[in-house]
């Protein structure tokens, strides 16, 4: 005699492939996240080299020592906003990604307090 399932034994299944598809999910939103990231630092990188290739040319063109430290300073002035553009980006980056598993874990573990 075969026994009838129970909604217990039913739901074992689906509960493996729900888990399955919220890891698959996560995976997928981080490496979204990683991706954008990765080509706001290469753009980033591709910044900081025209800039100290623009300051070497403004050297090489000036003709007196106020006219090198007035380019010197301006790239000095540039790369220090650079950096805090660097640091915020940095930041938004670690929180997207501490959001993205925050949210996965959440929805996972639906009881559990974050």
């Amino acid at each position: 005699m075969a026994s009838k399932p129970t909604d217990a034994s039913m739901r074992f299944p689906n509960l493996g492939k729900e888990q399955t598809e919220a890891i698959l999910s996560m995976q997928k939103e981080l490496l979204d996240a990683y991706d954008q990231s990765s080509r706001a630092w290469l753009a980033r990188v591709k910044t900081e080299v025209d800039l100290w290739s623009d300051l070497a040319k403004k050297l090489s063109a000036t003709q007196s020592v106020p006219d090198a430290v007035g380019a010197y300073q301006q790239c000095v002035a540039q790369r220090m906003q650079m950096a805090a553009e660097d640091g915020r980006r940095l930041y938004d980056d670690c929180q997207k990604i501490t959001q993205t598993i925050t949210r996965s874990l959440s929805n996972r573990y639906p009881g559990a307090s974050t």
